[in-house]
C-alpha cells in the first residue's frame, strides 16, 4: 500500500523513534537530544539575586534568536522555584554602550575592570544581577527531501506525497559570576529532529519541535546548575 511506503520512508528517516505508528499517533516528528555541563565553580543562587540572559556577540553570521532567549527566561522565571530573571534588552540598554555587541567584554576577568568604570557597579546592583548567561548557537535545517502535491476538481481534492525535513538546535550558555568575575562552566544543548508532511488526500504533519525541546532542556539544565548543589536556592 502507498501508505506503508511512506510510513517506511519516514520511519528510516527518524533518529530514536520507536516507530512510525508512535509518530502518527502523536503527530509529531522524533528528536535526539544530548545535554551537557561544565562546572568550574560552585553556584547557589539566593532568592535576592537575579540572573540575565544575554546573546553572546557575533560578529559573523546571525545571532541567537530572540525567540529562544525568552524562551529560555519565561521558562526559568516560572515552575516550583522561580528565578529572578533580569529583562535583557533594559540591562543591555541601562549598562549602555557597555554590553553593546561591539564592547561588550569577552572575557569574565574583564568584568572586574568594567566594574571600575563610574556608575556600572551600582547600575548593575541596583539589578541584583549576579550570573550573567551568555547564550550562542542558532536552530537550522539541516537536511530534506521529498515532494507533495495537492490539487482540486470538480467534487474531489486531495495531497499525495511525502516529504521530510530535518531541524537541529544547538546552543551553548556560558555562566559569568559577576561577583567573583570568573565563568562558572556552561551547559550545551543539541537537538535533532526530523518532521514530515505525508499526503494520503488530506496532508498529515508529523513536526519535530526542536527549538522548543532545546529551549526546555537547556533551561532545565541552567536552573539545576545555578541552584548548585542545593535543591532550592539559597534564602
Amino acid at each position: 500500500m502507498q501508505i506503508g511506503k511512506l510510513a517506511a520512508a519516514f520511519s528510516s528517516r527518524t533518529l530514536g523513534c520507536t516507530g512510525f505508528g508512535v509518530a502518527l499517533l502523536g503527530l509529531s516528528g522524533c528528536m535526539h537530544a544530548v545535554i551537557e555541563q561544565t562546572r568550574e565553580l560552585p553556584t547557589a543562587i539566593s532568592s535576592t539575586e537575579a540572573v540575565v540572559i544575554l546573546a553572546k556577540p557575533n560578529v559573523e553570521g546571525s545571532g541567537t534568536e530572540d525567540k529562544f532567549m525568552d524562551c529560555v527566561g519565561d521558562d526559568l522565571a516560572g515552575g516550583a522555584h522561580p528565578m529572578h530573571i533580569a529583562a535583557n534588552n533594559a540591562f543591555v540598554d541601562d549598562l549602555f554602550p557597555w554590553f553593546e555587541p561591539s564592547t561588550a567584554p569577552t572575557r569574565p576577568e574583564a568584568i572586574t575592570e568594567l566594574l571600575n568604570r563610574p556608575g556600572v557597579s551600582e547600575k548593575i546592583a541596583a539589578k541584583g544581577v549576579r550570573y550573567v548567561v551568555w547564550v550562542d548557537g542558532v536552530t537550522k535545517k539541516t537536511d530534506g527531501g521529498g515532494s507533495i502535491a495537492c490539487g482540486a476538481a470538480p467534487g474531489a481534492a486531495g495531497c499525495l506525497g511525502f516529504g521530510w525535513w530535518e531541524k537541529q538546535s544547538d546552543y551553548l550558555a556560558t555562566v559569568w559570576d559577576l561577583k567573583q568575575a570568573r565563568s562558572a562552566g556552561s551547559v550545551t544543548t543539541n537537538v535533532t529532529g526530523t518532521s514530515a508532511l505525508v499526503g494520503v488526500i488530506v496532508p498529515l504533519p508529523f513536526i519535530a519541535r526542536v527549538q522548543g525541546t532545546a529551549c526546555n532542556r537547556m533551561a532545565g539544565q541552567l536552573r539545576t546548575f545555578l541552584q548548585g548543589d542545593a535543591a532550592t536556592a539559597t534564602k
